[in-house]
């Protein structure tokens, strides 16, 4: 019988594959949200590379869960909670969907069942009971030793400890199946700039970071690698910019940095993206440094929750 994923993100797909290739899904029907620039062309890339042995990548509109083991990223997706009350896998794989990943780990752990609502989310009645809903459905799992999270991304002691008491079995891996595949010619450009969200989410302000990133190109020139939802003004003044090699294949970094050798460094705003290139590349690898928003960059938009949260995937210098 073949087990089925559901992937929303470029993040989700490469982790539901890293899962089959480390056997904790069997033969794998992995399903790809249509739609989306970025899953289309990760998922490509993936073909074009090779995926594990056994699994097949197909696009969907809509989920479907697994009878053996279904695979999912994001379990606050109102499709996912949904199905988690009309379906019932024998096992559940929850797989790495960025900073949502740390928090949901809080949330089926804690001491208080609260409902499955994204980090910030302001929820209605109908949303907050659909969350509570799928949060049970979870956690009886869990304690039927049914649920394992997949992860390479660093799980505080405390959160792991209240999840191993819950019952959730967590794994973590170092991007092997990434690790295993032929890299591609690394840029030329010695510095790597990752772009980012803040901007175009309204939580950083665009002329602080702009004022950043010419500080930067006042020394060097830079290879920029987008974010998928980075400010089209941002995009706009890096494309004209002779400083600057903008590349816009449309992919994650996990796929397209694989071939960074020690002699470059990457630089990035609080990112997931900085702690996943850090396990792929290893303590042999680029200097890989996150840099902490000064106070004046933030928004009212971002509160200190979140400034506090984001600051757990930095681990770098801090910006003056």
């Amino acid at each position: 019988m073949t087990d089925l994923a559901w992937a929303e993100s470029p993040l989700q797909l490469l982790s539901a594959v890293e899962a089959r290739h480390a056997g904790l899904l069997g033969p794998a029907e992995i399903l790809v949200r249509a739609g989306s620039d970025a899953l289309t062309a990760t998922a490509a890339e993936l073909v074009r590379l090779g995926p594990p042995a056994g699994t097949t990548l197909e696009f969907a509109s809509r989920a479907r869960a697994g009878r053996r083991v279904w695979a999912v990223g994001d379990a606050f997706s109102g499709q996912v909670q949904a199905k988690l009350l009309t379906s019932l896998p024998s096992r559940i794989v929850l797989v790495d969907d960025g900073l949502a990943t740390i928090h949901l780990l809080g949330l089926l752990a804690g001491p208080w069942r609260q409902p499955l609502i994204r980090a910030r989310a302001r929820a209605g009645r109908v949303r907050r009971i659909l969350g509570s809903a799928a949060g049970a459905r979870l956690r009886s799992a869990a304690r039927e030793g049914r649920v394992t999270v997949f992860t390479g991304l660093p799980v505080p002691s405390a959160v792991l400890a209240r999840a191993h008491r819950a019952g959730i079995e967590v794994v973590q891996h170092d991007f092997p199946y990434l690790r295993s595949l032929a890299a591609d010619p690394a840029p030329a450009e010695r510095t790597v700039v990752l772009g980012t969200s803040l901007v175009a989410n309204g939580l950083v302000d665009r002329g602080s970071f702009l004022g950043w990133i010419n500080g930067i190109l006042a020394g060097e020139r830079v290879a920029y690698y987008p974010h998928r939802r980075e400010d089209p003004e941002i995009l706009a003044m890096l494309r004209d910019d002779p400083r600057v090699t903008l590349v816009e294949r449309g992919l994650p970094v996990e796929l397209s940095l694989r071939g960074l050798s020690p002699r470059h460094r990457v630089l990035s705003l609080p990112s997931t993206a900085l702690t996943s290139l850090r396990v792929l590349l290893g303590p042999d690898g680029p200097a890989i440094e996150g840099v902490t928003v000064p106070s004046a960059w933030w928004t009212d938009r971002a509160d200190q929750s979140l400034r506090t949260h984001l600051s757990l995937f930095t681990l770098g210098p801090e910006l003056v």
